[in-house]
């Protein structure tokens, strides 16, 4: 068995590719020249590199070259452009369907991790299943669904499409700004903070994503992956303040005002080229009444549950930032 990884030096690639080794699983990974590799740098003698990237139908072909399974973690969650997320997120994956079937003949299986944001926002009341009728609401959210789309019709092997939650633990920047805000003692809760929300620990996601590879039950079907505990907005950031030993100062504010800011954010944006978590597209997500889903298909189908609280992660997360710098 060997094991093609995409996105190995990103957030949560690094953290499947850390469990692939630790499984003793011979990897592959699949990085630009040009790739922040700061997360990954120890792990890089223990891999075999092939350079390319999604975006190059035939680097992923090479790429391919011995490999059994895939996991296709690549991907944009954030972008100056809306064009970006469907040229990476989608064409990007339909390369990799195309160059899975050329090879079809040695490899068995690819791994698609995709977001709970191709599915619909859901409360604990209704939440979402997999089987449910998607509804994105935002064009990142779309642009997965289309990628899903891209393996469901496309792909002439097996294949597993996985949905993870919002994901945070160690080595993420988007959750870190809540963090940041606790420590600045400003935490503001929009729409008084009633969001509800089904979490993921990182490294629960790559255990999850590792156990699919090769477990019967998972092919050729789409699973949710997230932590059975569902959490408010406003719960999730006094957690954070608890662990972190901060008073906050927590004004609700209107989520009408969520537009001006996204609109404010875009334009900081355009001026430094770097894309923000506010902006118009996520705006529809942020002003949702919850996006919880539903993880029974995982426990009772691959018997895997998400076992870290979230007090757990996020003290180890907190852990992490503090002994990395990121965090006084």
């Amino acid at each position: 068995m060997k094991v093609l990884l995409t996105g190995a030096n990103g957030f949560v690639g690094s953290h499947i590719l850390e469990c692939l080794l630790a499984k003793g699983l011979a990897t592959v990974v699949l990085l630009r020249p040009q790739s922040d590799r700061r997360f990954i740098a120890p792990l890089l003698a223990r891999v075999e590199v092939r350079e390319g990237s999604v975006t190059q139908p035939d680097r992923l072909r090479s790429a391919l070259r011995e490999v059994t399974h895939v996991v296709h973690c690549a991907g944009k969650t954030k972008s100056v452009r809306v064009g970006e997320f469907y040229e990476i997120n989608q064409l990007g994956t339909r390369h990799m369907v195309e160059a899975v079937n050329a090879c079809r003949d040695s490899v068995r299986r690819l791994v698609q991790v995709s977001s709970l944001a191709a599915s619909r926002p859901a409360t604990s009341g209704a939440p979402a299943r997999e089987d449910d009728s998607p509804s994105p609401v935002s064009e990142y959210g779309k642009s997965k669904l289309a990628a899903e789309e891209e393996v469901r019709r496309g792909c002439q092997t097996e294949f597993v499409i996985l949905r993870p939650a919002a994901v945070y633990g160690p080595r993420d920047s988007d959750f870190f700004t809540i963090f940041k805000a606790v420590q600045a003692h400003f935490c503001p809760r929009f729409g008084g903070g009633r969001q509800q929300l089904s979490l993921v620990f990182v490294r629960d996601l790559a255990e999850a994503i590792v156990a699919c590879l090769t477990h019967p039950a998972a092919a050729n079907r789409t699973h949710h992956v997230a932590s059975p505990e569902v959490v408010t907005a406003r719960q999730l950031t006094q957690q954070i303040a608890e662990l972190m030993s901060q008073w906050t100062f927590s004004p609700p504010v209107p989520v009408a005002l969520l537009w001006p800011m996204c609109l404010l954010a875009d334009a900081v944006t355009r001026l430094t080229c770097r894309p923000r978590i506010l902006s118009r597209q996520k705006y529809p997500e942020l002003r949702a009444s919850g996006w919880v889903c539903d993880v029974t298909r995982l426990r009772d189908e691959i018997g895997f549950t998400c076992a870290t609280s979230l007090r757990q992660g996020l003290a180890e997360t907190m852990r992490w930032y503090r002994e990395n710098g990121w965090l006084s």
